[in-house]
């Protein structure tokens, strides 16, 4: 017998069913807002449908995140697809709201110059080239606002990419936000997470054997602190874009403040920015992606995540779960205000995409285009 979640998830329409939620019917680009939440339950994408939410916590929103369905290559006649991105921003919103702006043109624009009739152009390289333009363009304005404003020289992001082009989904990852695949396993009749990312964050033996790998000669890189492994006792993650202070020595100085300098000057970056990059054939099995930051990924499994599937579910189940945690009730949580809500969770945002294999493997290039970003709440009254 067909578990319900298999029931509730896999639909023949491949439609996210959010009724009784008040959900939004609306032009899909405009989202809708309640309170510190911004959502967009119900939208297409070139290979299937999607949902999209997003929840604040910092006084600041510091995630940003993108859905773009259509070309992805600046070429005329290259293929469709759909991209997502996840940006979780550090220190400031600065980097991940400038990632928002730049990497998926970097991406169409690096596509369209490797585009030919034999190949569509979008590789690994492709991306890893993308991301790399990105950073170095970040590290452009930081030297230019510096003296200025040399706040922005500790400010970052973790990146996660998701591309589905021609049949084939890349996942590109820096940071510790994670991509999850739900699986139908028929033998079951049973939907299953299959984690598709890795999280570069010292917490992990194999982190800190890379970063020692790297810095051979620096017994420091990864130091132990009050229980938790931090790259020179400062950060926790081993690869971002920004941080600038931590790439280049000529920002860890003056007049960036000293909690922010490392006591030793450097010549080769302690953080990176290359992406971890996957590649894989998708499956008629393959039901949906959930990707999102690690604010979810603190308070769910992938399993529960999985069994779940839907975007603003999955932020309230997440809630749920940060004030269980604080042994508190879920309708207190919902009343504290951003800036304050940091101390009990953090900004969390998720896109699940719903994926139709009949427009994977035979392309759709008459899908509406998409175009969306993800946005803040606003303060006041809410049900998150």
């Amino acid at each position: 017998m067909v578990s319900t979640t298999l029931r509730r998830i896999v639909s023949p329409c491949w439609k996210p069913s959010v009724e009784g939620e008040n959900s939004s019917r609306g032009g899909v680009g405009n989202g809708r807002v309640d309170g510190l939440l911004w959502y967009e339950d119900s939208g297409e994408h070139v290979a299937g449908e999607f949902s999209m939410a997003v929840i604040q916590a910092n006084n600041l929103l510091e995630d940003h995140s993108q859905l773009e369905s259509g070309p992805i290559s600046s070429f005329k006649s290259g293929p469709h697809g759909t991209f997502v991105g996840i940006y979780d921003g550090h220190g400031g919103p600065e980097t991940a709201r400038f990632i928002n702006k730049h990497l998926f043109s970097h991406i169409k624009t690096f596509n369209g110059a490797e585009f030919t009739t034999e190949n569509h152009g979008m590789s690994a390289d492709v991306i890893s080239k993308a991301f790399l333009a990105t950073e170095e363009d970040f590290l452009n304005l930081v030297k230019e606002q510096f003296e200025t404003k040399p706040q922005i020289a500790s400010v970052g992001s973790c990146c996660l990419v998701g591309i589905i082009c021609s049949g084939l989904l890349y996942i590109a990852n820096a940071g510790d936000s994670r991509v999850v695949l739900g699986r139908l396993e028929k033998a079951f009749k049973e939907v299953k997470a299959v984690q598709l990312s890795s999280e570069h964050n010292a917490s992990f033996e194999s982190v800190r054997e890379e970063l020692r790998s790297f810095h051979p000669d620096d017994p420091q890189i990864v130091v132990l602190r009050h229980n938790v492994w931090r790259v020179k006792g400062i950060i926790q993650i081993s690869r971002s874009i920004g941080d600038a202070y931590l790439k280049k020595p000529e920002f860890n100085r003056e007049p960036l403040l000293p909690k922010f300098r490392v006591p030793n000057s450097f010549e080769k970056p302690i953080l990176q920015a290359e992406p971890a990059i996957s590649v894989q054939k998708l499956r008629p099995e393959d039901q949906f992606l959930i990707f999102a930051s690690d604010g979810l990924w603190e308070h769910l499994s992938n399993q529960e995540a999985v069994n779940i599937g839907i975007a603003r579910r999955l932020i309230k189940a997440a809630l749920r779960e940060a004030a269980k945690k604080r042994e508190m009730r879920y309708s207190d949580l919902k009343k504290i205000d951003r800036g304050v809500r940091r101390h009990f969770h953090d900004d969390i945002t998720v896109i699940v995409l719903f994926l139709d294999f009949h427009l994977i493997s035979n392309g759709s290039s008459c899908r509406p285009l998409v175009s969306i970003r993800g946005s803040a709440g606003v303060s006041g009254n809410s049900k998150y």
